[in-house]
């Protein structure tokens, strides 16, 4: 028996030396690939020397004697700190993961094969100007001088080692792909198009229309289309690749008349994922020609959000609807034909053979009609279907965002600033602007779609030239203003026009109490700061619960008459509706409100089309809004009333919250459910993988409606918000406000990997600076060498 234990210990001691040694050989590998950011380093295709000053925040500053060499170096730069998220945002824009990951991603890259997103970049690159190409190709330059750079001194990212391939050379059309995918990330309304034609299918037509928020009228034509030619939609599309509802933003700005200082302040903090690293780049950028700071997608040249010494900027998303779903024919003896006005047509077939990692090329064709390429169908074939969707969407078209980004970072007022928006095609925006000369504006900026027949509610016939577009709602018709008497314009994806506005954009807003929340501030006092700015963004208050919060509590105490429920009907009776850490209420309250369309719908349709159905806050907000109003609809009224539907989601929440925390409510933390990580694309991979690569979950406030964004999966998970939070005072912009969670670089080594966690949670800005001396820098020399 000793010796078996002797033996037992000597084996465990071999396995931890071995697995001692691996590390240490790994960490050794990491660290060697960690880029070289302090002293001097040769890159050849510069023309003179560029200096490039990382602050403490790792933020870095590029000085240039020239544009040209200017967007070489942030070419080089992004490329030290962020090129493996390059490569594969590229990568999964393009559809060709598989080739690196192997057989998973072919799914995938099926659908973004379909989705034609590099295509679109191709096709877009034609469109721009000499100037702009000339950029996207010193960009390049400077990506691909640090990529040789590494493969040479064998300093490759080391996730490049792990997944066994060397990165590609960067061309000009895969930084308009990344922009491609940024289009498809905010713009998307074909989802709910899909779920609506699946409703009119399969569901009571009353309960159908319910399911639509706003009832399209006059469209008996377009709902007779639908359910002659029904579409198949269920078991056809993955729901994890639509793009996220709560993808949103705040965005604001005051006037002089309602500032301490007698000028402008803007705020901005747009709502995508949240993933280590973060989407946002954060750069100042200077030369003889500009002096512009702010964030960029990593890939991308330029400055898309922030500001100069001049004006400043902000967005959020629009959500118009730019996606229009057709409801096509196919011949049934060639389905590349496919009817329109009586007559076949050919579908352009387009060969999109995928390679697969370790595994044969898998082949995949993609179709495209009139209208746009046939997005049904994706995943898994059907014998001869009698219809299929194909996809109209805005971003498919040539657009030229990269041009607008180009000359808003050199406009000095709002004309300038005004013009260069005229690019900015996809995704449709809401920009807000401020400059030093106290002026205030507002745009909602983008191509919305003017259509023959509908409002681009529900699939329309792909067979008749009755339905389609005619044009885009006029540039200087799109919704604006300048300078309102109210002293401040702010936007959170709500609505955006009045009744009297002639043209559709969307009847699907965001819920509007970030919106209203800010309004109220705002409205409320004069004299702000910076830093009441940055108090906003990260406000508490939850608006959804002042609404309805006190008739659901109404609905439990008509049915709890034992009162089994009292202590936690007390809690939330008392609970001051802030989504703090530290308080039981918007624990019981979030899970209750997820809930409710879970109780009402989930066992009325196929998961995947359940997951897929988009806007459930909004649907069950009205349903509850007719019920207590004593006009239920039909999905109501089939549950047995709006108390029992209400009171029998909270018994459901109540037993799942008390399973998971225990029977106490007097410990009953938002804080322990409501958890931020920021995953890193690898550490899906491994559990070793995940606790080296993301950083350890930290509580926080917030929810996905209040105006701290802190959008949450079933399992509390935070996983969308703000990734960058940016505030700007333009009584003095040699400086502003700053957050990028969870920091600024992509490499595990660097102090900066994960460095802005804490500042995430607990909004602690940094400033920046645009002019005057970078404190506490570290400093890089680019010598540009003989060509």
């Amino acid at each position: 028996m000793g010796r078996w234990v002797k033996g037992l210990l000597w084996g465990i001691g071999i396995a931890v030396v071995l697995t001692a040694s691996l590390f240490l050989l790994l960490n050794f590998y990491i660290a060697k690939s960690k880029p070289v950011i302090e002293g001097e380093v040769h890159v050849s295709v510069l023309d003179e020397d560029v200096i490039v000053t990382r602050d403490e925040h790792g933020v870095p500053h590029i000085t240039a004697a020239s544009d040209a060499d200017l967007y070489r170096a942030q070419g080089y730069v992004q490329a030290q700190d962020r090129l493996f998220q390059m490569d594969m945002a590229r990568r999964q824009a393009s559809g060709s993961l598989a080739e690196v990951v192997g057989e998973a991603a072919v799914d995938t890259d099926k659908h973004f094969r379909t989705f034609s997103l590099r295509v679109a970049a191709e096709d877009s690159y034609d469109g721009y100007s000499d100037e702009a190409k000339e950029v996207l190709h010193l960009f390049a330059e400077g990506v691909n001088a640090f990529i040789e750079e590494a493969k040479e001194a064998r300093k490759l990212p080391y996730e490049f080692a792990v997944l066994g391939y060397t990165p590609e050379p960067w061309t000009a059309v895969d930084s308009l792909t990344i922009g491609k995918y940024m289009a498809y990330d905010l713009g998307g309304n074909w989802d709910t198009l899909a779920v609506r034609h699946w409703a009119l299918n399969h569901l009571e037509l009353e309960k159908a229309k319910e399911l639509f928020i706003t009832y399209p009228e006059n469209a008996s034509s377009i709902i007779a289309a639908n359910r002659e030619s029904p579409v198949e939609v269920a078991g056809q599309f993955n729901p994890e690749l639509v793009a996220h509802e709560f993808n949103g933003s705040n965005n604001w700005v005051l006037s002089g008349e309602k500032t301490e200082s007698g000028f402008p302040l803007l705020a901005d903090d747009p709502h995508l994922g949240l993933n280590t690293p973060s989407i946002w780049y954060q750069m100042h950028l200077q030369s003889p020609e500009q002096n512009v700071s702010g964030v960029i997608f990593a890939g991308v040249p330029g400055i898309i959000l922030g500001h100069n010494e001049d004006i400043a900027w902000g967005v959020t998303n629009v959500g118009p609807d730019v996606q229009d779903l057709y409801i096509e024919k196919p011949n049934p003896d060639d389905p590349t034909l496919f009817l329109y006005d009586g007559k076949w047509e050919q579908a352009e077939v387009r060969d999109e053979t995928i390679s697969v990692k370790d595994a044969d090329d898998v082949p995949f064709d993609v179709m495209v009609t009139r209208h746009g390429p046939i997005i049904s169908d994706i995943l898994y074939k059907k014998e001869k279907p009698t219809a299929l969707f194909s996809m109209h969407w805005t971003a498919l078209e040539p657009t030229k965002e990269l041009e607008a980004i180009l000359r808003m970072n050199k406009s000095t007022d709002w004309e300038s600033f005004e013009e260069a928006l005229e690019d900015f095609h996809a995704p449709a925006q809401n920009f807000v602007f401020a400059a030093k000369d106290g002026t205030i504006a507002y745009k909602a900026n983008g191509r919305i779609p003017i259509r023959k027949k509908g409002n681009g509610e529900l699939p329309v016939p792909g067979d008749s030239s009755e339905y389609g577009w005619e044009g885009y709602i006029p540039y200087d018709e799109l919704p604006r203003v300048v300078n309102p008497e109210e002293g401040f314009i702010a936007t959170a994806n709500n609505e955006v026009i009045g009744d009297e506005y002639p043209y559709h954009i969307t009847e699907f807003w965001a819920q509007p109490y970030r919106y209203e929340r800010i309004a109220e501030v705002l409205n409320e006092g004069d004299n702000f700061t910076a830093e009441d700015m940055m108090a906003l963004q990260m406000d508490q208050k939850n608006l959804y619960a002042r609404e309805f919060l006190g008739d659901m509590l109404r609905s439990v105490i008509a049915i709890d008459t034992d009162e089994k429920y009292k202590e936690i009907v007390n809690v939330l009776e008392e609970w001051d509706q802030f989504d703090d850490v530290d308080s039981a209420a918007p624990l019981i309250f979030h899970k209750w409100i997820k809930q409710l369309p879970v109780t009402m719908f989930k066992d009325e349709m196929p998961k995947d089309v359940y997951n897929m159905l988009p806007g459930k806050g909004q649907i069950t907000d009205q349903l509850m809004r007719d019920g207590y109003a004593g006009k239920p609809g039909q999905w109501v009224t089939a549950y047995g009333g709006i108390d029992h539907w209400v009171f029998n989601t909270f018994k459901k929440s109540i037993a799942e919250t008390t399973q998971a925390f225990g029977s106490d409510v007097e410990n009953w933390r938002w804080g322990d459910y409501h958890q931020v990580t920021f995953p890193h694309a690898l550490s899906s991979a491994s559990p070793l993988f995940e606790s080296f690569l993301n950083p350890k979950k930290q509580e926080v406030g917030g929810s996905n409606i209040t105006v701290q964004a802190a959008a949450f999966k079933a399992d509390g998970t935070v996983h969308h918000g703000a990734p960058w939070r940016f505030v700007a005072d333009l009584s003095d912009l040699s400086a502003a406000y700053h957050i990028v969670g969870p920091g600024q670089s992509g490499h595990i080594k660097s102090k900066w990997f994960h460095s802005q966690v804490d500042d995430w949670v607990n909004g602690n800005f940094h400033e920046t600076v645009l002019v005057g001396e970078v404190e506490n820098g570290v400093v890089l020399k680019l010598i540009a060498t003989e060509k």
